[in-house]
């Protein structure tokens, strides 16, 4: 039986998910990563409330959910790019297949970030 290579086998669209402080910052970095066909697009929520524990104590703050669409090509550069400009020691990364959807905007994700 023929071995596939994982480079032939179509792109596989992703949503990632991060946050950020501020609403400037996420869209200099969403501009950044679109620009460099990391992603295809970049949804910047309203600010929200996050509570969590960190370094032993109860924090509050204001934060933006960033959705980002892109595929599974780009996610470790993506990944990295985030990491790297990220204010924050650990931000938050999380990559989500996606498993379904409208076939046109699928194949537009992953035609945009090739």
């Amino acid at each position: 039986m023929p071995q596939i290579d994982s480079h032939d086998a179509p792109a596989r669209p992703l949503l990632m998910l991060t946050t950020w402080p501020d609403a400037a910052g996420a869209r200099a970095v969403a501009r950044d990563w679109v620009n460099k066909k990391l992603a295809a697009c970049v949804n910047i929520l309203p600010p929200m409330q996050s509570i969590y524990h960190w370094d032993g104590e109860l924090q509050q703050g204001e934060e933006h959910q960033i959705l980002i669409k892109t595929d599974d090509r780009r996610a470790e550069a993506l990944e990295q790019a985030i990491a790297t400009a990220h204010p924050y020691e650990c931000p938050e990364i999380i990559r989500l297949d996606i498993d379904g959807g409208y076939a046109p905007y699928l194949n537009w994700i992953t035609g945009t970030t090739a």
